[in-house]
């Protein structure tokens, strides 16, 4: 396999160096432990490699369909990656993530899958308006769409039709839960760390489009909730996005496997980095007493 992956015990692996990378490499060298970042760009390999020098990874790209094939690469050739490639796989698609979630029984929005944007027309029509037209992979809230009656969920769909790829004309149509707020609660190695919560003008309560987070005393249903989809996915360490209905009961709406935390730990001031270090920390230990990491 070419790529920087035997520069350090611990490889942050990432195209893109942000603030979050940038913390955990710090973070990491605090304690000690010899880091390094690879960039996924240079990665290449066969199918098959030796599970001899087992390096620990955590996948920080930001492309969803780049970090699920470096997943897999890596794992392939015996490193172990946090989060998994599998785990990675379900949290970066909207299907696989709602079929996790309910397969483990737990509280989510109404959630139809269509494999025509025509069939998309009649799910929304069982659901009911005002409803959420989503693609099955996207971040940052980009082409998620509130679709406020069937006129408007005819013309929408009708643009997803003329998309170029055949992945983008499945969709996700969902209920719109509304009157609560939107929280986020980064989840580290099964602990729940804490919680903020999205204000925003508009219906989308993304930070990457503005909205502000703030802190949020964490109740413990939702602390557990948190808890239970982040293992639902796999996913050792998520960002997992709750939804409140009017009457300030939590549902699971997504867990994001990369999760961006600069805003997180701004409005709380806990040091997500330094936990993500510690998980680390404690799995490159385990590696090394030879057990199961």
């Amino acid at each position: 396999m070419s790529g920087p992956l035997t520069d350090g015990p611990v490889v942050v692996l990432a195209s893109r160096v942000r603030a979050e990378e940038k913390r955990i490499l710090a973070a990491l060298r605090r304690r000690g432990v010899d880091c390094a970042h690879a960039d996924t760009r240079t990665l290449a390999g066969a199918p098959t490699g030796s599970a001899a020098d087992r390096p620990l990874v955590l996948n920080r790209e930001i492309g969803h369909a780049r970090a699920v094939y470096a997943g897999t690469l890596l794992e392939a050739g015996g490193a172990v990656v946090v989060n998994s490639a599998a785990a990675t796989e379900v949290c970066g698609d909207k299907w696989r993530t709602a079929l996790a979630l309910g397969q483990a029984g737990l509280p989510t929005p109404r959630t139809h899958l269509a494999l025509t944007p025509e069939a998309a027309l009649t799910a929304l029509d069982e659901l009911g308006y005002p409803a959420v037209v989503k693609p099955l992979v996207g971040s940052w809230g980009r082409l998620v769409t509130r679709v406020a009656d069937r006129a408007m969920a005819a013309a929408v769909l009708e643009h997803v039709a003329a998309l170029p790829s055949p992945r983008a004309h499945i969709v996700l149509a969902q209920e719109l839960v509304a009157g609560g707020r939107s929280i986020r609660v980064v989840v580290v190695g099964g602990e729940a760390l804490g919680a903020t919560w999205h204000r925003t003008e508009g219906w989308r309560a993304n930070v990457a489009r503005g909205a502000s987070a703030q802190a949020l005393a964490l109740r413990p249903d939702q602390a557990k909730l948190a808890v239970r989809a982040a293992d639902a996915t796999g996913a050792e360490i998520a960002g997992v996005d709750l939804i409140e209905d009017a009457d300030g009961r939590p549902r699971v709406l997504e867990v994001n496997h990369g999760v961006e935390f600069t805003g997180f730990q701004d409005a709380t001031g806990i040091d997500v980095a330094g936990h993500i270090a510690d998980h680390l920390v404690t799995r490159k230990a385990c590696l090394e007493a030879g057990g199961d990491a």
